[in-house]
């Protein structure tokens, strides 16, 4: 452990910070569920995923950003239980707060049937994102993504009523199952790979198997198997295909929301696959990131095609994946750092996009684009939300995405050339033409006669993305200080990485 001091801190912390945000969303599900009275459970559920928040915020401020340690440690040995975080952890972690506090406002204004239910799943699936996200035993990660899965799986089976909804899941769990059981196996691999070389003793903790990285063909197999287990969650085109039909047919934003707006695919590569499978990282890495471009081209010639609003969402998710991919596999500071804040970012602003999407089918019954005219005129200030979290997503300034695809462009530029660089800037100005298209046919074109009949803004649907929109902004206006929380934690995993 002495050989790892400097990378990281293995000390039990004072005070359980981390213990507690992982046990507050089990316990605001529990008192939520036992309660099921609409107006109890609503307001319980609310109060819960707020005090996660503000927990997540009192463990940032606990932290040194200056130190390229994991902090706030706590070990339990018995149970391999073992928690800690740094910068970039936080910011992940802030995400999921925000986003779960979000969707519970969200179902409140849906006016959605079993409140008790759907907090206490929306809480029981906070609890397995938190847990991902502060855990350094990547057996205990799969385990907190399993959790995850049945909450995302639960909340689209109970709302299902439709036989395109029940294909759309079995599409979706066929998918995330293959997905789950191959980083499964590759937390196999490295625990057999800990073991070979400590007399029989397995871990899946990654301060000990920092010290028993495999090698040849142990750590490819390895780098495939939580790779692509992680792509397919990400999801990273071409493992994208069960998000498109759970995007038009699933319980619209909640679920979506819970698997890809924090992008815990992105964090588990950079927390898991990057430092435990170097040599395969640098060997796969041209590939990774031509399957990446290519990505974003063709997801965007795809979302061009489609006719229905939410089926276009999900392909401009598919799209920016690919250039958060991209920052990652450049194993470069400020790739790593802009691949964060692009995160965050994108984050907040598909979660807002997709919650508008969800409040214009409450309104007129469908998403289809050839039936959807003349919204500006009625809900003015969803429309103008829209825009912006569309102008987010392809970096418009005064947005977290600007400083975001500036570094990750700065560190392709280093990493791969100018030419692969261009490639990637030309498929997000493609992006941006995609949404406004999008924006211009669904709220600015002229209201067909026999339309449908829009009622006004609500005054949770004000709240719900006027957060979302303030939050996106702040950062955007004042990232300096995410940039201070992100630096050295990105400086010190890219150093490990370089050859």
């Amino acid at each position: 452990m002495s050989g790892l001091s400097e990378i990281f801190w293995d000390e039990q912390a004072a005070a359980p910070l981390l213990l507690l945000l992982q046990l507050l969303p089990l316990l605001g599900a529990a008192v939520v569920f036992a309660l099921r009275e609409r107006s109890t459970a609503v307001w319980t559920g609310k109060i819960f995923a707020l005090l996660e928040l503000l927990l997540a915020g009192l463990a940032t401020s606990r932290i040194d950003p200056l130190s390229p340690a994991l902090q706030l440690a706590e070990r339990f040995a018995p149970l391999a239980y073992h928690v800690a975080v740094d910068g970039l952890s936080l910011v992940f972690l802030l995400l999921a707060a925000l986003l779960t506090l979000l969707m519970t406002l969200y179902g409140m204004s849906r006016g959605m049937i079993s409140p008790g239910r759907l907090f206490a799943v929306l809480l029981l699936a906070e609890a397995g994102l938190v847990g991902m996200l502060v855990t350094v035993n990547i057996a205990w990660f799969a385990a907190f993504s399993a959790l995850e899965l049945w909450s995302v799986v639960f909340l689209l089976r109970r709302w299902a009523s439709s036989r395109a909804e029940i294909q759309a899941l079995a599409r979706f769990v066929q998918y995330q199952a293959f997905g789950w059981l191959l980083f499964a196996a590759g937390c196999v691999v490295l625990g057999w790979g800990h073991a070979d070389v400590n007399n029989g003793r397995w871990s899946f903790d990654l301060f000990d198997l920092l010290g028993a990285i495999p090698v040849g063909k142990f750590q490819t197999a390895a780098f495939y198997l939580l790779f692509y287990g992680l792509a397919v969650r990400t999801p990273l085109f071409p493992l994208h295909g069960w998000l498109p039909n759970m995007a038009q047919h699933g319980l619209i934003a909640v679920a979506p929301a819970l698997m890809v707006g924090v992008k815990v695919g992105i964090y588990g590569m950079l927390r898991f696959v990057l430092p435990l499978t170097p040599g395969a990282v640098h060997y796969w890495q041209p590939y990774v990131v031509g399957f990446a471009m290519a990505g974003i081209f063709f997801t965007a010639a795809l979302a061009f095609q489609q006719t229905n609003l939410r089926r276009l969402l999900a392909f401009a998710v598919v799209s920016h994946t690919s250039l958060l991919v991209i920052g990652v596999f450049s194993l470069h500071q400020a790739g790593i750092q802009g691949a964060v804040l692009l995160a965050a970012n994108f984050g907040l602003a598909v979660t807002g996009m997709w919650f508008i999407v969800g409040f214009v089918f409450r309104r007129t019954g469908t998403t289809e684009l050839h039936e959807l005219s003349g919204l500006f005129e009625r809900i003015p200030f969803l429309a103008i939300a829209f825009l912006s979290f569309g102008l987010a997503i392809v970096g418009m300034p005064g947005t977290p995405g600007f400083d975001a695809a500036h570094l990750i462009l700065e560190a392709s530029i280093d990493s791969f050339g100018a030419l692969s660089t261009v490639a990637a800037a030309l498929g997000n100005v493609a992006a941006a033409g995609f949404l406004l298209w999008a924006f211009q046919r669904a709220f600015l074109s002229q209201q067909k006669q026999g339309g449908h009949e829009v009622d006004r803004t609500l005054t949770m649907e004000y709240l719900v993305c006027g957060i979302a929109l303030a939050a996106m902004l702040a950062i955007g206006f004042f990232t300096e200080p995410w940039l201070y929380l992100t630096e050295t934690a990105s400086q010190s995993m890219a150093e490990r990485l370089a050859r």
